[in-house]
């Protein structure tokens, strides 16, 4: 089932592959805030090249290192191109979490709720979930 993020997603890839950047941006950034790593990568590459918008490299950092630590976390979690370590999932998703992105902070909360990687700390966990905007269970 397709729901509005992937459509918002597919829609933005389509348009940064068309060069239709100004469009690309439109779909990309609030699914780069929420934190998904290929809308945070394209970004990226938008600043920094100057593709639909002011190059600005700050701006391209910030969304390159995003696109890693987010990617680099679930790496971790899944075991994916990585042997599976929980713990330095964690690392990375606290990185990104602390740069404000909510998807990162609603994984985080999730690995402290149900001791993931981490001892399991109801608190930080809440904290988490606060902060990404989700009232805690």
């Amino acid at each position: 089932m397709i729901d509005d993020r992937d459509m918002a997603l597919s829609s933005g890839v389509a348009a940064f592959e068309a060069k239709q950047f100004a469009r690309a941006l439109q779909h990309l950034t609030p699914l780069a805030d929420e934190g998904i790593a290929d809308a945070q990568y394209r970004l990226a590459i938008m600043y920094q090249n100057g593709l639909g918008v002011v190059r600005n490299e700050e701006a391209a950092v910030k969304w390159m290192r995003a696109a890693a630590e987010q990617g680099l976390g679930f790496m971790y979690l899944e075991g994916e191109c990585v042997e599976k370590d929980p713990g330095a999932a964690v690392k990375w998703f606290r990185l990104a979490a602390e740069q404000g992105l909510p998807g990162s902070q609603i994984t985080l909360a999730m690995m402290y709720e149900q001791g993931n990687g981490v001892e399991e700390d109801l608190a930080e966990a809440r904290k988490w979930y606060e902060r990404a905007g989700i009232p805690s269970p």
